[in-house]
């Protein structure tokens, strides 16, 4: 039987200039839909598992829009709740080679950011999953997501459910009267897989040396949140906005484990490689015995990502299990 995934956040339109042009030489922008948790689900949904994914969009033709997406990429959107008129918006210019790439966001006041508990029944949404993921910026965008989202990791420990949190944050969102190191770690206390990086975990607990060993900063971060079984990470070296290396890592309690480096040497989109991992890593550990096979799954994942244009990895089983087998060459499969 297949495992079931459930995810909740903010579902937001991409718009971007055809190929890599700037800003100003866009003449149109090219429009997708994304959001780190939707990502997360979209790509396990790829991966042959079942997913849900929790979200609120505007009452109109473009929450609608929004929804077919969701549904086009194999999600059950039958928890998606609608009010309010706008959808959270980003305009994103893709960099390459030497040049970053730029990120604007309009999602103050989307109809996302006007969530409030009452309106999710998690018991019914989480009665059959096995699993439930949530990001830093859910709890960033406002004051009821940080609510409602701490209101479905406590019902998913109720009902026995594995909860992961990608918590690197940003501390630039957190704008409604609130920090970070105010609402994260009555999350974070909750979660059973946590991912994150030796700077996230220093800016948002205190914990750790920012540019020290990741190993020790996860052994104090589950020293603080006994609950916690794995903390995971992974090491991003950028030789151009279109060559990266990837490496996973994790800490269990006890044994510290990384995988070989992936060597990505032509990116074509660099957005949502992240949410690639933690898809990656969410199957593998609902699938594999080994952490690092669960890993080396989850590398490979998120390597494939930097290939797929969009926000979101819609690769097979049977491509990641084979790069994570060794197999780079690219061929064509006839």
């Amino acid at each position: 039987m297949s495992k079931k995934l459930v995810t909740f956040g903010e579902v937001m339109m991409r718009l971007s200039p055809p190929g890599y042009s700037k800003f100003a030489q866009a003449t149109s922008l090219e429009l997708v839909y994304g959001g780190g948790e939707a990502n997360v689900a979209i790509s396990c949904a790829y991966l042959g598992m079942k997913a849900s994914h929790v979200t609120r969009f505007p009452d109109n033709a473009l929450g609608k829009a929004a929804t077919q997406f969701l549904r086009q990429h194999w999600l059950s959107t039958e928890h998606v709740i609608y009010g309010d008129e706008m959808i959270g918006k980003y305009f994103l210019e893709k960099g390459a080679v030497h040049r970053s790439s730029e990120v604007i966001y309009e999602r103050q006041g989307s109809a996302f950011s006007l969530i409030e508990p009452k309106m999710v029944d998690w018991e019914e949404v989480l009665k059959d999953a096995d699993w439930f993921h949530w990001t830093g910026i859910t709890p960033a965008i406002s004051d009821g997501a940080a609510k409602c989202c701490l209101e479905a990791i406590k019902t998913a420990n109720k009902l026995g459910i594995k909860v992961s949190g990608d918590i690197n944050s940003r501390d630039n969102m957190w704008k409604y009267g609130k920090t970070m190191q105010e609402v994260m770690p009555e999350l974070v206390k909750h979660c059973d897989i946590v991912i994150t990086s030796s700077h996230g975990i220093h800016e948002i607990f205190g914990l750790g040396d920012p540019d020290g060993k990741f190993r020790l900063a996860a052994k104090d971060l589950m020293d603080a949140f006994p609950n916690i079984e794995k903390v995971v990470g992974k090491t991003r070296k950028s030789i151009s906005a279109s060559h990266q290396q990837i490496q996973g890592k994790v800490w269990n309690g006890e044994t510290y484990t990384k995988t070989r480096t992936l060597n990505i040497t032509h990116v074509i989109d660099r957005v949502g490689t992240g949410d690639a991992f933690a898809s990656g890593l969410i199957y593998g550990l609902l699938h594999y015995d080994e952490d690092i096979k669960a890993l080396d799954f989850a590398t490979a994942a998120c390597a494939l990502k930097h290939t797929v244009p969009g926000d979101v990895n819609m690769v097979s089983l049977e491509n990641v299990a084979s790069l994570m087998d060794g197999n780079t060459s690219g061929a064509i499969k006839r």
